[in-house]
């Protein structure tokens, strides 16, 4: 069997342990590799002529990306995962005793069990190479550092920036990390090991203490002090998870023993909890997210079809859409795009819309002036079809209007070269009557984005029945460029994601026209998991842009999709939510800081008297009862792929609970006789758009999941 440790002796008494698993691009820390090392950490220590140990990776760009996530798979029981944590304390000890400096050479990612490695070890040195990267993300794993990270990373930062990354999972840059005293020196890669070498040979210095605010300082001396630090944090945290992941709590629980009690203590404690976290659904829900977002990104969407290279691009539509969808064009897939609207006050929004966003980037340090004018100068504007003959897509953000896009069409199609794709942002209008007009339909895709598309995470992408397979695969791997996460889906009305947000959204409004207070309504269903309430989000995405959804989906797919009378009413007033100023809260100058209001006027407008009670419990799965019967409908139907393609599509593009691992995780942890129960309920009391679909009805009978 191949090693994965190699070490070297050097004439200046410094050994070098070099980290290279064989046959991947990353290192990761596997379970396996324990005896390994434990066998070379003993020849170290036999080694009188070793003066010093510096550990450096093998690979080109990262130093250790984490514990292998599958070795969690493999624990049958929270017993089996403690063993693995305990086992990691005690290979990470051995290395902190040793009598000699140990350094950390870091050159690119240092995240999780690495960056706890790196912890383990005196001192840290790491290269200012801007794919170096430190920070312990387990947290959006369900997990906490378990590795000794919950007990070194407060010892050597604070307990205050510890908490702050380890709650959040958020990555560090060198110079961040080298002022907060993370690492203890940041250099050019060329000379990283040389400098891990003399740091090695220097010996330990005297640990500075963190650099932190005074108020900080001053709390964490006192083990009172500290308690106020804690209860904050739990508070905040609280607020944030509204009591659906267990981990956050867990690693606050952790550091606080650890620091009242003594790091032996606090390492029982990390190991027992990260067990429990292991065995926990939301820690498995949030790790099959993982492992499918990893799988996808190797996958085409055509299989056997190679993707042609895409060097330029066009954006039809300087609007909000329009001007998202060419920053992340010109920022993410570094790909000249060119940008046409009918007015220089269009080109001017998308000009200004991209800018801003790269000036918050120079703000933050996290790129030169420089930078942000060469990826300016990718975009270029025009209001005629000029310079786009080469363009090998086009991007149409217009309105949702079929005549518009099959102008649109018959302009591409004249104006640019043969091969060049056409892909349509619809939300709602079928490809396939997008491309009724085209010459070339094989040419013609959806490619839906979400708002705002430098946020959103997810790309629909949308093939009609004569969509090629390389118009397909072309289309996938552009999407990843621009940094999304594509999911292809047949054609159809809504697609998957407006299908079965639309419903719920739709159920919502009935429920509010029942005599629901707006404010209550909202945290019931933030109570429930979701980022922000029904009403806040028509709110931000438009009120009116839902209204012009709705009969689309109707005409095409049925009664169930009728809007509510509430939609019409809010219309009939000018109500359009945020951009206009009038929704369901109260927006602009009459807008008090801080919490939200809700604009009472509203009510009147409805002809209802919110109610002073909600059984939030009973409205919340009312609403997605309708969400997850449409999910399963759409896979029976054929429009998505598989049920991971289902649960990907619901959280990354409408923010599905994520600690719920989407609809069909969820319908198989309720069980698919509870959920068509439960719908059968429903039915019964308000009728046939409640009806479980067949595949549901049958699953139930034969008592099937959708992943064993």
């Amino acid at each position: 069997m191949e090693k994965t440790f190699d070490l070297s002796r050097r004439e200046d008494g410094v050994a070098i342990l070099t980290m290279d698993v064989p046959g991947e691009t990353m290192n990761t820390l596997r379970a396996e590799f324990g005896s390994e090392i434990s066998e070379i950490l003993k020849e170290i220590k036999s080694d009188q002529s070793i003066r010093g140990l510096v550990i450096i990776s093998g690979k080109v760009d990262s130093f250790v990306a984490g514990a292998d996530i599958a070795m969690l798979d493999a624990c049958k029981t929270a017993a089996d995962a403690k063993a693995l944590s305990s086992q990691g304390h005690l290979v990470f000890n051995e290395l902190v005793e040793l009598n000699i400096p140990v350094v950390a050479a870091i050159n690119g990612a240092c995240l999780g069990g690495g960056l706890e490695l790196a912890l383990a070890c005196h001192q840290r040195v790491a290269t200012d190479n801007k794919k170096t990267m430190l920070g312990v993300p387990e947290v959006q794993l369900g997990l906490l550092p378990g590795g000794g990270g919950t007990q070194r990373l407060p010892r050597l930062v604070g307990v205050a920036k510890a908490l702050d990354m380890m709650l959040t999972g958020k990555q560090v840059r060198p110079k961040q990390a080298l002022k907060m005293g993370l690492v203890d020196d940041v250099v050019p890669q060329s000379i990283l090991l040389e400098t891990a070498v003399q740091m090695a040979l220097q010996g330990n210095p005297v640990r500075q203490k963190p650099k932190q605010s005074k108020i900080n300082t001053v709390l964490e001396l006192t083990k009172v002090g500290r308690n106020i630090m804690f209860d904050q944090a739990a508070k905040q945290v609280l607020k944030k998870t509204q009591g659906n992941y267990p981990a956050p709590e867990k690693i606050i629980d952790c550091v606080k023993q650890g620091l009242d009690r003594g790091i032996s203590h606090g390492l029982e404690v990390e190991a027992s909890h990260f067990a429990d976290l292991v065995a926990s659904p939301e820690s498995a829900a949030l790790r099959s997210i993982f492992f499918a977002t990893t799988e996808m990104k190797k996958e085409t969407g055509a299989q056997g079809v190679e993707p042609k290279v895409v060097k330029k691009a066009m954006v039809l539509g300087g609007g909000l859409m329009g001007g998202g969808i060419a920053s992340v064009t010109t920022t993410k897939a570094k790909v000249p795009v060119r940008v046409k609207d009918i007015n220089q006050q269009g080109l001017s929004n998308a000009l200004a819309y991209a800018y801003k966003l790269l000036e918050k980037g120079v703000k933050r340090r996290h790129m030169t002036p420089a930078v942000r004018d060469g990826l300016m100068a990718l975009m270029t504007t025009t209001t005629d079809y000029v310079g786009v003959k080469d363009a090998d897509i086009v991007v149409e953000a217009v309105f949702e209007d079929l005549d518009l896009k099959h102008q649109m069409v018959k302009d591409v199609e004249r104006e640019c070269h043969q091969d060049t794709i056409f892909a349509s942002n619809t939300s709602s209008l079928p490809i396939g009557q997008i491309a009724a007009v085209a010459e070339r339909p094989e040419n013609v895709i959806g490619l839906h984005y979400f708002s705002p598309v430098e946020k959103m995470p997810l790309v629909e992408v949308i093939a009609h029945d004569k969509t090629s397979p390389a118009t397909i695969a072309t289309t996938v791997a552009f999407a990843k460029q621009q940094g999304k996460t594509p999911i292809v889906v047949k054609d159809g009305a809504g697609f998957y994601v407006n299908r079965i947000l639309a419903l719920y959204m739709n159920e919502t409004a009935q429920v509010l026209l029942e005599g629901q207070d707006v404010a209550k309504l909202d945290r019931a269903f933030v109570k429930f998991g979701f980022p922000v309430g029904p009403m806040t989000l028509l709110d931000e995405v438009g009120i009116d842009v839902g209204a012009k959804i709705s009969p689309i989906l109707q005409r095409e797919l049925g009664e169930r999709f009728v809007a509510p009378s509430a939609f019409d009413k809010l219309l009939a007033d000018d109500r359009k939510g945020r951009k206009n100023g009038k929704g369901f809260y109260v927006y602009g100058k009459q807008a008090k800081k801080g919490k939200k209001q809700v604009d009472e006027t509203v009510y009147n407008i409805l002809g209802i008297t919110p109610s002073e009670s909600l059984d939030a419990a009973d409205v919340t799965m009312r609403c997605v009862l309708q969400m997850l019967n449409e999910a399963a409908r759409c896979l029976e139907e054929g429009i998505i792929a598989n049920p991971r393609d289902g649960d990907i599509g619901a959280i990354f593009g409408i923010g599905f609970p994520p600690f719920l691992g989407g609809p069909f995780r969820y319908m198989d942890s309720l069980g698919i006789g509870s959920v068509v129960q439960q719908l059968q309920g429903y039915q019964e009391k308000y009728g046939e758009r409640f009806e479980p679909c067949q595949l549901l009805q049958t699953m139930a009978d034969s008592d099937a999941r959708f992943f064993e």
